[in-house]
């Protein structure tokens, strides 16, 4: 790691490389936790009402362990079969992963509010066996299982561990109220009942025996936004290094034991399910679940009951939650410090979330396909808004070109990483895998930048950035620029074709009741951008088109705008 100029604006307390991890897979990083904080509370679900229930660091175990039981005893079920997991954050979340990765068997992560085909494609792919899905979205199955190699459902309910009156409340709005309880039309179990059925058969049995570091243990889908959904195929020793990994860079932030935090994003998504349910665990803390984070004010109550010190979020819902009353009115009190992955933290949102907490928010850098988390702004040390910080520990960062040769330093290029956190490889594509991972560099398809102190820049996505008569137009630089103007609550970016330039600039902005004309969007954008960036089309839209943790989907984005060309409003003329 000659080359690691990073290294130097590491803070005292993080090692350069990552020391010698005890842990071989999962259940032994999750099973020292478990027995260290026994009598703690681990996980308390909050539903937008304040209702509440809550599991404790033993009963995790226990339950974890009783899952495991069913999975192997009852189903039959043995060493590396794939089990999909479709539910919201809730409290049989944790429960149902542990059990799944204590049973020696690989957990499949699967949004629950994926369409048929969708499901039909990760089950199909991923070759799953079992499905444990919220009951809530069971009106997909019958036109699911039957196109699967699904032998077992198992149903779980949003209010499930929670105390009985609050749950029979709960379960008694979703049937007579929202109409959100279809009925379930195929065969299955009741998740009590599964954990019952495994109480009863528990062995005692090893099921671990012979997992190890290079053993699966998730096939986490990748979001599919550029083409075919791939499994990236996660090992024990690659999330309990970039566990440690992510523990390391906050240092002193984070003390065992005494944190809160507040897990908005969804689990299933990589970023929250190493970070939080993982990363959170390992240390003690709280973890405080709220099932959607939509719209924000779902959070209110999370955040008035409950001493959060830490907030893992994507740049939308720390936007949103800037554009509620009751959050700016009234700051937490108790926050340390806020972490964004997942897409751009805009330099604005970054700035005024300082103002208004008063604590700092650092940007981190990850993939799918590292588990997530390839570099990140050190807390303690320097901490740069508007990068994404520096490679954490043992890990290996480049920006190269086309060739694959390392560009001069500030220069953009094509980001390569390099470390234990890097996946084995996608699920049954080796031609792709081959093309993603070279010498065991991860390409990972964003361009960004070095400074003379290490820290990267993303400057774009490859296959987002916009073609104009030749020069590069990168749409995160103008979403950021559109962001910080007042009255602008979101924005997204696109390329469209264009018969003069090959292609044009097209911003869709979502705006507050005090919003900017067009035209005064594109003077600002030409006060601060050069003239081949300044968008020659913005259109006003209700809502964008996001992923389940508030990603942008530009891909989406511009299929709806080529299909409604004829009807957008170009300002191009006379603007």
């Amino acid at each position: 790691m000659t080359d690691a100029i990073w290294l130097d604006h590491y803070p005292q307390e993080v090692a350069k490389e990552l020391p010698e991890i005890p842990h071989h897979h999962l259940p032994s990083l999750m099973g020292e936790a478990s027995k260290k904080y026994s009598g703690q509370k681990a996980f308390t679900q909050v539903m937008p009402n304040g209702m509440n229930g809550t599991l404790t660091y033993e009963k995790v175990d226990e339950l974890s362990d009783h899952f495991a039981a069913y999975l192997r005893e009852e189903l039959g079920l043995v060493q590396g079969d794939r089990v999909a997991v479709q539910m919201p954050n809730c409290l049989s979340y944790p429960v149902v992963a542990f059990g799944i990765l204590k049973a020696g068997c690989v957990i499949v992560n699967t949004n629950p509010l994926y369409t048929a085909p969708e499901m039909v494609h990760q089950f199909r792919d991923s070759g799953a066996k079992a499905l444990v899905v919220i009951d809530m979205f069971a009106d997909r199955l019958p036109e699911v299982i039957g196109k699967t190699n699904i032998e077992t459902v198992v149903t779980v309910k949003i209010s499930e561990f929670f105390p009985a009156v609050v749950g029979k409340v709960i379960r008694g709005v979703q049937r007579y109220w929202s109409r959100s309880l279809p009925p379930v039309e195929v065969s299955h179990t009741l998740f009590k009942d599964a954990l019952a059925k495994g109480k009863a058969q528990a062995s005692g049995k090893d099921y671990l025996e012979g997992i190890g570091r290079d053993s699966l243990a998730a096939l986490q889908y990748t979001g599919g936004t550029t083409g075919v959904s791939k499994g990236a195929m996660l090992t024990h020793g690659n999330l309990v290094s970039n566990t440690i990994q992510m523990l390391q860079m906050n240092g002193k932030y984070i003390q065992e034991g005494k944190e809160i935090v507040l897990t908005a994003l969804p689990l299933y998504h990589i970023f929250a399910f190493t970070v939080n349910l993982l990363g959170f665990y390992y240390v003690g803390a709280r973890n405080i679940l709220v099932p959607s984070p939509r719209p924000p004010s779902n959070l209110k109550r999370a955040f008035e009951n409950y001493k959060v010190t830490w907030l893992t979020g994507v740049n939308t819902l720390f936007n949103a939650l800037l554009n509620e009353r009751w959050f700016t009115d009234r700051p937490p009190k108790h926050l340390v410090a806020s972490a964004a992955g997942g897409m751009a933290l805009h330099e604005s949102v970054a700035t005024k979330w300082q103002e208004v907490t008063g604590t700092p928010i650092v940007e981190g850098y990850g993939l799918t396909e590292s588990s997530p988390v390839i570099s990140f702004n050190p807390l303690g040390g320097k901490v740069k808004i508007g990068s994404i910080g520096i490679p954490v520990p043992s890990t290996l960062m480049r920006c190269v070109d086309e060739n694959g040769k390392p560009v001069k330093q500030g220069e953009a290029g094509e980001l390569v990483a390099k470390g234990p956190q890097i996946m084995k490889g996608y699920w049954q594509r080796e031609d792709e895998t081959n093309s993603t991972l070279v010498d065991g560099w991860l390409h990972t398809g964003d361009i960004g930048e070095m400074d003379e102190d290490g820290y990267f820049t993303i400057v774009d996505r490859k296959k987002d950035m916009i073609l104009v008569s030749g020069f590069n137009v990168y749409p995160n630089q103008i979403e950021e620029t559109i962001a910080a103007m007042d009255g602008v609550t979101e924005v997204g970016v696109i390329g469209m074709p264009d018969e003069k330039s090959g292609e044009k600039v097209a911003a869709f902005v979502v705006s507050s009741l005090q919003e900017p004309s067009r035209e005064e969007i594109i003077a600002y954008c030409r006060e601060h951008m050069a003239a081949y960036k300044v968008p020659s089309m913005v259109t006003f839209v209700d809502e964008l088109p996001m992923s389940p943790i508030g990603k942008i989907l530009r891909r989406e984005l511009r299929d709806g705008a080529l299909a409604t060309a004829s009807s957008s409003s170009d300002t191009s003329k006379g603007a």
